[in-house]
């Protein structure tokens, strides 16, 4: 093999290893948007999870068929999985397919994930749509966590501990998250609202 040939070769293995790279880091950040263990991932993608961790590590090459079966159980496409932020427009689109859903135990709340995926670790934001009663029971975030819920249309109430308030369209409840906190829409409307939960924003005594 002659000079230039290796010298191909060896551009083709380190943009390979710069995309799997990428690749791993967003296959990370979604899982971890989801609130999935690899375990759980590796269950509902039918893929090894010692060998999510791997591509997560960016130690492994995965294969067409294994980012594909990734990417579903993520309910993200090949696409948004492949992409490297060398290759990202400035100024990005997703289309409702490509967007996560969260949906609440009794089924009547659903979030979607609509902040950047590459902020999920420190700053996450939802557009929240309820049925009437529809009910969110979350733990408690990492300290220091704080939540804003805006309400856009009908009326929610915000629980923590023995405290609740309420507020409707055009009114924002803002709420320390470090701790269990439930979200609710009362009332006899459906509700709607956007929801920005900012990690680590400060501790709060």
């Amino acid at each position: 093999m002659g000079v230039e040939g290796k010298e191909r070769n060896r551009d083709l293995d380190m943009g390979a290893q710069v995309i799997s790279g990428h690749m791993g880091k967003t296959i990370q950040r979604l899982r971890k948007a989801y609130n999935l263990s690899l375990s759980e991932l590796a269950e509902q993608s039918g893929v090894a999870k010692s060998i999510i961790s791997q591509i997560e590590r960016n130690e492994t090459n995965p294969t067409l068929a294994t980012i594909w079966r990734l990417s579903q159980a993520l309910d993200v496409s090949i696409e948004r999985v492949l992409a490297t932020s060398d290759e990202e427009p400035f100024i990005e689109k997703s289309s409702k397919a490509d967007t996560p859903i969260l949906v609440s135990d009794d089924g009547k709340m659903r979030l979607a994930i609509v902040g950047w995926i590459k902020t999920i670790e420190w700053l996450q934001w939802y557009d929240v749509q309820s049925e009437p009663g529809g009910e969110l029971d979350s733990d408690g975030h990492q300290r220091g966590s704080v939540e804003c819920l805006s309400v856009l249309e009908g009326e929610f109430e915000v629980q923590i501990g023995d405290v609740t308030h309420q507020a409707k369209a055009g009114e924002t409840l803002r709420y320390r998250c470090d701790r269990r906190h439930i979200v609710r829409c009362v009332g006899n409307m459906p509700g709607r609202a956007t929801m920005v939960c900012i990690l680590k924003a400060a501790v709060m005594d």
